[in-house]
């Protein structure tokens, strides 16, 4: 059975949804702490580089690219609580190689941990700093 609703019932109950739907739209825009474009330095094995990823976070799931403006590589990753882990292939002398990072957030701006190249199983360590 349905009440009608009339009057300053109706507004409220308009007002309400609409808050519920601005609700619901912040929740889905979940501005996680990975969001963002990261300036990520790196040193494997004594070889020193730096690059740009863009992530984009929604609940546990860490997405975007990393790499030079004219060369993106597709990131896939996760989030757990401050640890973030993410991984993408590029191309080496014609053989892919799989980079995978391990890191935690130390500071609102700032990811350190260490890099992978898992095909040569050489390890190095990496700083990402968030771009303003």
């Amino acid at each position: 059975m349905t009440v009608p609703v009339k009057g300053a019932d109706m507004r409220m109950t308009i007002l309400w949804l609409a808050m519920m739907g601005v609700a619901g739209v912040a929740a889905a825009a979940d501005d996680g702490p990975f969001n963002g474009k990261w300036q990520v330095q790196q040193n494997i094995a004594g070889n020193e580089s730096t690059q740009v990823c863009t992530f984009a976070q929604k609940g546990t799931e860490l997405t975007g690219s990393c790499g030079a403006e004219e060369r993106k590589h597709a990131v896939t990753g996760k989030v757990e609580d401050k640890k973030v882990t993410w991984s993408f292939q590029v191309e080496y002398n014609g053989s892919p190689l799989t980079l995978k990072y391990t890191g935690a957030i130390d500071a609102e701006n700032k990811i350190t941990g260490t890099v992978l190249v898992e095909e040569y199983s050489v390890a190095g360590d990496f700083i990402g700093t968030k771009a303003p």
